[in-house]
């Protein structure tokens, strides 16, 4: 029987909308989508794409280290981006950033908008712990 794991940041939006920032199955971690939320739960950086960009991948971050987890174990990620016209070079540039020479695999989807105003990028993850940190 497969053991599950829930983390989460602990902030209200968890209780608020009832969800798990995570959930570890087995070896998978299915990673909810990360924003640029800070440790407070408020969201941060209000149509700066960069800010937001780094606080989420902080937060991604933070996700993985209490897997244990590595970016290198990232198998397939989805990222929401709001005017992904706009932002399409910086979310290449962040991506390549973040995961080096990893390259998991990547749908990027350009949405209208997201749950907060000016929020303009969102990412959710899978993890695979049984690769090669």
């Amino acid at each position: 029987m497969a053991t599950i794991d829930v983390f989460h940041h602990d902030v209200p939006a968890e209780s608020d909308f009832g969800y798990s920032q995570a959930i570890r199955s087995g070896e998978l971690i299915h990673v909810s989508g990360q924003l640029s939320l800070d440790e407070a739960g408020e969201f941060r950086h209000a149509g700066d794409f960069a800010a937001q960009l780094k606080q989420t991948h902080a937060n991604m971050d933070k996700v993985l280290d209490h897997y244990g987890a590595t970016r290198n174990q990232v198998v397939s990620q989805t990222l929401y981006v709001v005017d992904l016209r706009q932002h399409a070079e910086a979310t290449a540039e962040g991506n390549l950033a973040y995961f080096g020479d990893h390259r998991p695999t990547s749908t990027v989807i350009g949405v209208t908008e997201l749950t907060f105003p000016g929020q303009v990028i969102e990412i959710s993850l899978l993890v695979d712990t049984k690769l090669p940190a």
